[in-house]
């Protein structure tokens, strides 16, 4: 039988793992997400294709891998003045040539909308139908939405969490024949940190608030997302859609904050640590998948094939990723069918990002310090290597102890780098090492916002 589902995707920024309720903490109140996956199938291995916001939509969109498409830092980014390292050349913004999963449902007749944040085109400055926006991607329906000023008030919505569920509700409710996808790309979590004063407080006064990443705003604007999900679902309900509408819940990539802190992993958006790559990804359709939960690593890439064969849609050659629905109809742990996974960011981030790839090869991840390997810096191994069965929070460096893995690690992460035609870095000529500057400045972002990524 022919599936032409709706399809509802909801993407939140600055996501990690530890702050939604079914993935195993109690401070951060997720309860409509958790009713979502404990009647639809919870992944518990996703990660994102980078630790920062427009690679990983990149891929989420298009199915490629950000090095094959030379999108690999956020959009502007920022160069540091004293670099070790040159930054090589790269895509500030998603071509309108690369093909998104909105152009393959528009092509197959859905009636595709997107609202919220974008984030793949060069500048901030939206117009309707401009290249490289979202209507250049086979988006018709479009709301583009910035983030506020850190001066914002706090009790207006200013992250927009109510005004964007509302244009969702009101494109899927919309009169038509053909089926709808719709998505919604929330700018929370992303700073500034604002929430209702009342919804503060109540997780400032909740136990486990003394612990740095149960944090009381972070908690109160998840709550906000949190009962958006529950907004959506209600309408799905009371329109008779649920059965046949899929429902998609993930992040763009690990929580912000900072990266020494286990919770339960290392790390923190903008490096490659498990916590700055751990998403949630949560799939509901009750017509075909039940409830259950997928083991196995899965990759950013994945979601587009995944979207198609679930929409009996044609999965195009070339992508990077791979197709879940097998599994998910399944309730299955995820095949191993892919040999490693891997990430490359050969940029410098101003959140204390060294430019840097990773490989994650079964148990085991290694991470190359790109300063060291390409740039030659004597002040540490070039290489991090981590067993990820026995220690998920990567607490012991095992590179010394393994060096015959950590080769061969090293060797198919370079190897993989050629296949896909990442951008190398190079020594910087006029570094001086008696000068400090190596970290990127923060973004200068839109005029009166200091958060521009």
């Amino acid at each position: 039988m022919v599936r032409s589902p709706n399809v509802l995707l909801i993407i939140v920024d600055d996501m990690g793992v530890h702050q939604v309720g079914c993935y195993g903490n109690a401070f951060y109140e997720t309860s409509h997400v958790d009713r979502l996956a404990s009647a639809g199938v919870r992944l518990t291995d996703a990660y994102c294709a980078s630790p920062v916001c427009s690679p990983a939509r990149a891929a989420l969109y298009t199915g490629r891998h950000p090095a094959r498409l030379h999108l690999t830092n956020y959009i502007p980014g920022t160069e540091p003045l004293n670099p070790v390292l040159l930054t090589p050349p790269w895509c500030k913004y998603l071509p309108v040539e690369v093909p998104t999963i909105g152009d393959a449902m528009k092509a197959a007749g859905y009636a595709t909308g997107h609202f919220g944040k974008w984030h793949l085109a060069p500048d901030y400055h939206y117009q309707p139908g401009r290249p490289m926006d979202p209507e250049s991607q086979g988006f018709d329906t479009v709301v583009v939405t910035r983030k506020p000023l850190s001066t914002a008030d706090p009790e207006a919505d200013p992250h927009h969490i109510e005004r964007l569920t509302e244009e969702a509700i009101r494109f899927m409710d919309s009169p038509r024949s053909q089926p709808f996808f719709c998505v919604l790309a929330h700018n929370a979590l992303h700073r500034p940190e604002l929430a209702p004063a009342a919804l503060i407080a109540k997780y400032a006064g909740k136990e486990g608030v003394d612990e740095d990443a149960n944090r009381p705003v972070i908690a109160a604007m998840t709550e906000q997302v949190d009962r958006s999900v529950g907004r959506l679902m209600e309408y799905l309900k009371s329109t008779g859609r649920e059965q046949d509408t899929l429902v998609v819940f993930i992040s763009d990539h690990g929580a912000f904050g900072r990266s020494l802190v286990r919770k339960p992993y290392r790390g923190a958006k903008a490096d490659l640590y498990e916590a700055g790559l751990r998403v949630p990804w949560v799939f509901h359709w009750p017509s075909r998948f039940q409830p259950g939960v997928c083991a196995g690593p899965v990759f950013g890439t994945d979601l587009v094939p995944t979207l198609l064969e679930c929409c009996s849609l044609p999965v195009p050659s070339g992508l990077d990723g791979r197709s879940l629905y097998d599994a998910l109809a399944q309730s299955a742990p995820i095949a191993p069918s892919r040999d490693e996974l891997c990430w490359h960011f050969p940029h410098y981030h101003h959140l204390g990002l060294a430019p840097c790839g990773a490989i994650r090869c079964g148990r085991w991840k290694l991470i190359e310090w790109f300063e060291r390997s390409v740039g030659g810096l004597e002040n540490g191994s070039p290489f991090e290597l981590y067993d990820l069965v026995n220690d998920p929070a990567e607490t012991r460096n095992l590179a010394s102890d393994q060096p015959e893995i950590c080769l061969d690690l090293a060797t198919r992460l370079r190897s993989w780098r050629q296949r896909v035609g990442a951008q190398e870095m190079t020594r910087n000529p006029a570094y001086d090492p008696h000068e400090s500057a190596r970290t990127a400045p923060p973004p200068p972002g839109d005029a009166g916002n200091p958060f521009g990524e």
